[in-house]
């Protein structure tokens, strides 16, 4: 197969980074090629792992037309970008292509889907998280297997089997997408605090914060009905009760659900650091519109959204803030 990866920043360069190094022929489309194509590309991850691609290996271009003969595009773009990227897609792609949404949220692969009625367009999930170390180092802070709905055919899946991540594939991602954004509702929560993952799962005060985030998620899916599924060994319907644990009993059971490195933080901890906008609107704002459909109170998540609206507005980074700051 020819791939591609439209958005490669930190999520879509270790994708197809590690595809490269799998001996696949990738194409990267995305704005930070002038270091990778002068010195090539380190991925790393939480257990120790380390692949190293050349550049002579890494095709990195600005120009989406590069994609015009892949069998199978990731989209790993920002939320807000996906409708331009949709419209991109569309002009460049050869009918029949598929498109994976590699992104946050619910509501990217019917955008996506809208925008190219010749291509196949599957949702997908990645669970981990992944940070630029420098400009040519990516490091993945913690595990988990990627989900994706079920392509026609085997070779896109087989490939990203190759390249050793663990995939789950699935009839319908719905419940899943919905599981991963309860999940990623609390990276508010790491992004308005300012501290690794690890550290903010050992704090009581933050988990009582994100307890408060998962509960009305949960009620908001509840109301529409809307089971949510397990993560990995992330259970969301259990995730309250499991926050709620006293702080030694707590870690223990975390270390076995899921591998956190001690340095790891959300990609919205990210966004804020680089005076991004985030894609806030599109995780806890996502849970307060459904709220708002179905007359479940969200107002943990408000408080949040409106936090990190602040935050972005002052540009300034992380605010640093405390968990009696976030529950107002």
């Amino acid at each position: 197969m020819k791939l591609g990866v439209f958005g490669a920043g930190a999520i879509g360069t270790f994708l197809g980074g590690r595809l490269i190094h799998a001996g696949h022929d990738v194409v990267l489309v995305g704005r930070r090629g002038g270091a990778l194509s002068e010195q090539g590309l380190e991925l790393t991850d939480y257990s120790g792992a380390r692949w190293q691609v050349p550049k002579e290996r890494l095709r990195y271009v600005a120009d989406a037309g590069a994609l015009a003969e892949c069998d199978a595009v990731l989209v790993t773009v920002k939320s807000a970008a996906t409708a331009e990227a949709g419209a991109t897609l569309a002009r460049v792609l050869k009918p029949g292509a598929a498109v994976v949404s590699f992104q946050n949220g619910v509501a990217n692969p019917g955008v996506l889907r809208a925008a190219l009625p010749s291509n196949p367009v599957l949702a997908g999930m990645v669970p981990f998280n992944v940070l630029w170390r420098s400009e040519t180092h990516l490091h993945n802070g913690t595990s988990g297997p990627l989900e994706v709905e079920k392509p026609n055919g085997d070779a896109l899946v087989e490939a990203l089997r190759g390249a050793g991540f663990g995939v789950v594939v699935h009839e319908d991602l719905t419940r899943v997408l919905w599981s991963k954004l309860l999940v990623n509702s609390n990276n508010a929560v790491n992004a308005l605090s300012g501290i690794p993952l690890r550290q903010q799962l050992g704090d009581p005060g933050l988990r009582r914060v994100m307890r408060a985030v998962l509960r009305e998620g949960l009620a908001c899916l509840s109301a529409a009905g809307i089971r949510p599924v397990r993560i990995g060994k992330l259970v969301p319907s259990l995730a309250p009760l499991v926050l709620g644990l006293p702080n030694w009993l707590f870690m223990r059971v975390a270390a076995a659900m899921v591998k956190v490195d001690p340095e790891a933080r959300s990609s919205m901890w990210e966004d804020l650091h680089r005076r991004r906008t985030t894609e806030v609107d599109w995780l806890n704002g996502e849970l307060i519109r459904l709220g708002e459909k179905h007359g479940v109170p969200t107002p943990v998540n408000r408080r949040l959204v409106e936090l990190i609206r602040a935050a972005e507005t002052a540009g300034q980074g992380s605010p640093k803030l405390g968990a009696e700051t976030m529950l107002g």
